[in-house]
């Protein structure tokens, strides 16, 4: 395996490679001097950079700071072409080139499938629509150039079928991968969400049951919390927490005796897909052309004249409808004097040009407001007065902003807060009218004006720790009890703010989120050449989910899915059939019932214990980082001869 790349998540997936997969890995990275680093800016105040201190000291005693998790590393300013050769991409198996800017990703891409057309290629790019396109054009250049070939599969070992290409070539995103985390770990009760296209899993975290309460398991149970479930991550809940921290895929036994601990579950399948706005991008609704005192006069006035024409028919007994013809003529001033009629008319007419005295202003402030609202309507708004129970989210970089989305994608209330007007996601928050507080977080009054107050959480995503350590400090100065969720560089350096943290806010719930972290695994399953559909944080741990073809698997095929499941490592979820195929024999058998899915194929979810895995199924499972690794692995070791 060759890892390629210039920021944390390089060492990261080197490091699972190595670690979890037990796979030889090279990684490539800049000189030290010229690798992507966390910029230290703003104005730190004296408590953030004691605790800064605080959490760097325990870093550096963790002994893991400079541990790259590799067996050889390079050092190269870019990946060329001799770069590639020497770090043995032509005798590979995987490539993943994780560089932050996605041209050198995709620079690279092409001259690694020149050099080796049956190279499995993983690229980071932020950009989806040019990373479909970038994913067929190598998948073709792959067959096209293996065509004459032996008919050996990409990973070297004999595979003839035309589906060996299908993953050749997978287009990840590290900010797509994080962000159903970073937004579920900020709501209260709200499901922990893969996406997958069109395919969306739920987990929910559920409380201990009260005595003589019964806990509903939904379809099934993924995890037991930890013992401390007051605070999920009372032991830290990494995979060191021993037998107090969370257990993923625990059997019914376990589950049972597991009595005051929270878990979490697979509650409900289902699409949903983003409420798309009414109308027009850019055209406000009616509602919104006009302020609430504007309208009020414009409906004060419209009385007026209603009132004016009743009473010019009954001094006149004219017809409503001349009656009211007759009073907008006096209200524009076009009608002719009434100096020869009653005093009755006289006086309406008078009373009717003075209305319309008042109707001018009002007219004139209708088209200033409406002009002004066109104006602003691709601009950015602020938060409203009397907000409350909103998300602020702190910057709008990749991972913000995928962040934002998913956010309003579950109608959850946001303020944005931005110091660089020209960020990227910048035109997302005009897009979804999202409010937007324009300032430098760490300068006095730029959270209160989000409302930070009646927050009901912080998510500090932008790309300097700093900053989102300071944010978070300074807001939990505001409100002691505030949710706070931080994006931080390092994992090692997460668990340390972590800890830190909740030692000094036990009342507050904190969660610190390293997104190599929460990516790297996706990015190592699609090295193995396996379709990793997402990943759920469960406390300081992660759950994969995976998509896997049965055959070649001992461990699942010709077995029933009861004999299947290995409790802490993999539990098969769903079946994928094609639409059409006729079940009944199956079903009728112990087959499995329960489907749900799109035109082609669909997921059948309810499977009994006694179905019997067949080689051409293909399965929707939940495995530990470990589980897949071992799931994974022996069909690499046997396909490469090990």
């Amino acid at each position: 395996m060759v890892v390629c790349g210039d920021d944390g998540l390089a060492h990261r997936l080197a490091a699972e490679l190595r670690g979890v997969y037990r796979e030889q890995v090279t990684l490539v990275v800049p000189p030290s001097g010229r690798r992507v680093r966390q910029p230290v800016v703003g104005r730190a105040r004296a408590a953030s950079a004691a605790l800064l201190d605080m959490v760097n000291a325990a870093v550096n005693r963790s002994g893991n700071g400079d541990q790259s998790g590799a067996d050889r590393e390079l050092e190269a300013t870019e990946p060329t072409e001799d770069v590639l050769a020497d770090a043995g991409v032509e005798r590979a198996t995987a490539l993943a080139l994780v560089y932050d800017d996605d041209e050198t990703n995709i620079r690279a891409a092409l001259t690694a499938r020149r050099l080796n057309p049956r190279l499995r290629l993983v690229l980071r790019l932020y950009n989806r629509r040019l990373g479909q396109h970038i994913e067929d054009l190598l998948d073709q250049s792959a067959a096209l150039a293996t065509r004459d070939g032996s008919g050996s599969g990409p990973d070297g070992g004999p595979d003839a079928g035309a589906g060996a290409w299908s993953g050749s070539t997978t287009v990840l995103s590290d900010a797509d991968t994080a962000a159903p985390a970073l937004a579920a770990t900020a709501l209260v009760g709200t499901s922990k969400i893969v996406d997958t296209d069109g395919i969306l899993l739920r987990a929910v975290e559920r409380h201990p049951p009260a005595p003589g309460e019964v806990a509903d398991p939904g379809l099934c149970t993924l995890a037991l919390l930890s013992a401390t479930s007051n605070d999920p991550a009372g032991t830290d809940g990494s995979e060191d927490s021993g037998e107090q921290g969370p257990q993923l895929l625990p059997d019914a036994a376990a589950v049972e005796a597991a009595t005051g601990r929270g878990t979490v579950v697979l509650e409900q399948v289902s699409y949903s897909g983003p409420p798309l706005p009414a109308g027009r991008a850019g055209v406000p609704a009616f509602g919104e052309l006009f302020s609430r005192r504007l309208r009020w006069s414009l409906a004060g006035l419209a009385a007026c004249v209603v009132a004016l024409a009743v009473a010019l028919m009954v001094v006149t007994g004219d017809h409503p409808l001349h009656a009211t013809y007759v009073t907008l003529l006096d209200l524009f001033s076009i009608n002719e004097p009434a100096h020869n009629d009653d005093v009755g008319r006289q006086i309406l007419q008078l009373l009717s040009g003075f209305v319309g005295l008042l109707l001018l202003p009002v007219l004139l402030a209708a088209v200033l407001e409406a002009l002004g609202t066109f104006r602003t309507a691709s601009s950015l708004r602020k938060p409203p007065r009397g907000l409350g129970g909103h998300v602020v989210l702190l910057g709008l970089g990749k991972i913000g902003t995928r962040v934002l989305t998913r956010l309003r994608e579950m109608d959850i209330p946001v303020v944005c807060v931005e110091a660089d007007p020209e960020a990227r996601g910048m035109a997302t928050a005009r897009r979804l009218r999202v409010p937007v507080v324009l300032g430098d977080v760490t300068q006095e009054g730029v959270l209160e004006a989000a409302k930070i107050h009646r927050a009901h959480s912080l998510l500090a995503l932008t790309s300097v720790d700093t900053t989102n350590l300071e944010a978070v400090l300074y807001a939990r100065s505001v409100r002691s009890r505030l949710r706070v969720v931080l994006r931080l560089y390092d994992d090692d350096f997460a668990t340390a703010v972590y800890r830190t943290l909740r030692a000094a806010h036990p009342r507050a719930l904190t969660r610190s989120r390293s997104v190599t972290h929460l990516a790297a695994p996706s990015f190592a399953g699609a090295m193995m050449g396996r379709q990793i559909l997402g990943a759920i944080p469960v406390e300081r741990r992660v759950l994969l989910f995976a998509a896997v073809e049965v055959a070649g698997h001992p461990q699942l095929e010709g077995k029933t899915v009861g004999e299947a499941f290995r409790a802490g490592a993999w539990r098969v979820l769903a079946l994928e059939v094609a639409d059409g195929a006729s079940g009944g024999g199956r079903a009728a058998s112990g087959g499995p019932v329960g489907s749900s899915g799109s035109v082609g194929s669909r997921l059948v979810w309810e499977l009994p214990d006694t179905y019997v895995l067949r080689g051409v199924d293909r399965v929707v499972l939940a495995a530990t980082r470990r589980g897949l690794a071992e799931l994974l692995g022996r069909r690499a070791r046997h396909g490469s001869g090990v």
